[in-house]
């Protein structure tokens, strides 16, 4: 069956057949017995890019392009290990990086395939330069 973004949402509820966990459980197999004997790990509870994807595209069809917009950028950031993504953070902060470490991390980013959060990175080193918020 095709996915609906209006008639389909929550997904959890009423396509439970397109959620999955990284290591690819359904998600009728995230149980609390499941965890209990060890076949659920902390790994299992995170979003998938697939996942976040759809969320995107019920937001955009709830008007929410905002929403939609970060939802894009979280399912290409699924690539990218938890300490890439604090410095990543880190490095957004004002006052915390000048304009070519910014575009650094933006290279970055663009080099492993999430052009979005890259542009998003560009456009805050603009908006960075233009308020006086990068170092240095």
């Amino acid at each position: 069956m095709r996915f609906d973004p209006a008639r389909d949402y929550p997904l959890g509820a009423r396509r439970p057949d397109l959620v999955a966990t990284p290591r690819g459980l359904s998600l009728g197999e995230v149980t609390l017995d499941a965890v209990r004997q060890g076949r659920v790990v902390a790994a299992d509870l995170a979003a998938t890019a697939e996942t976040l994807e759809r969320q995107a595209e019920v937001a955009r069809a709830a008007a929410r392009p905002q929403l939609a917009a970060s939802l894009e950028r979280a399912s290409e950031l699924t690539a990218f290990t938890e300490d890439e993504l604090m410095a990543v953070y880190a490095a957004l902060r004002p006052g915390r990086s000048t304009g070519a470490e910014l575009e650094g991390w933006a290279a970055l980013l663009d080099g492993r395939g999430s052009r979005r959060t890259a542009a998003f990175v560009r456009e805050a080193a603009t908006a960075y330069a233009e308020r006086g918020l990068l170092r240095g």
